[in-house]
């Protein structure tokens, strides 16, 4: 049985998920770009893919950060580390699930995120606008680019996600958990870390497998 899960375990580590932009392996890419760098050591996104998840109107998705007038910096960056975690790490295999969709075969679901990702996250957003809650589904994309649905109303982040776990739980349909875990702990993703230190989310990606 124990070589059996040791089998299991190494499935769920250093693996990319079968999406749109993923690697099929994770590799080191030297020329990650921008907040993405932080997995240039052991990526599974290209140094092509780290470029445009930093762009407002990025060909990954064409999905528009500014559907309800300019996000603030503050709060993108945010976004911009989300798409950086989603497309570079290989430290998500305990929570790829299947995705029954046109563009990908697995997503992530309830990864467990540290609190403090998350409260900084609704934090700097709290005065950003939208008009939607989950993000995954349910725009107009008529022109190509997501606008908000007919009658949606615009309104700032902390009305829309009155706490930090709404906003990480809600926004990618439950692909994020809030914990209460926190930075460091070895029990919580990080979408922040600081890469002279090493990589946090190995450990943890080895303690849920």
């Amino acid at each position: 049985a124990t070589a059996a899960v040791t089998v299991t375990q190494d499935l769920l580590l250093n693996v990319c998920m079968d999406a749109k932009h993923h690697k099929t392996e994770p590799g080191p890419e030297g020329q990650l770009y921008g907040q993405c760098a932080l997995w240039k050591d052991n990526a599974c996104c290209t140094a092509n893919t780290s470029l445009e998840a930093h762009q407002d109107q990025s060909y990954l998705y064409n999905f528009n950060w500014d559907h309800c007038g300019a996000m603030p910096e503050k709060c993108k960056r945010h976004f911009i580390q989300d798409t950086c975690l989603y497309e570079c790490s290989p430290n998500l295999g305990p929570w790829i699930d299947q995705a029954d969709t046109s563009w990908r075969k697995e997503r992530i679901r309830d990864v467990p995120l540290c609190l403090e990702d998350c409260e900084q996250w609704w934090e700097d957003c709290q005065d950003a606008v939208t008009c939607k809650v989950n993000w995954h589904k349910g725009w107009n994309w008529t022109t190509g680019t997501n606008q908000c649905p007919k009658g949606a109303m615009c309104q700032k982040f902390k009305f829309v996600f009155p706490t930090a776990a709404a906003l990480c739980e809600q926004i990618w349909s439950g692909s994020y958990r809030y914990t209460s875990h926190h930075r460091g702990s070895g029990r919580c993703i990080q979408m922040w870390f600081d890469p002279t230190q090493g990589n946090p989310n190995v450990a943890v990606a080895q303690y849920y497998a």
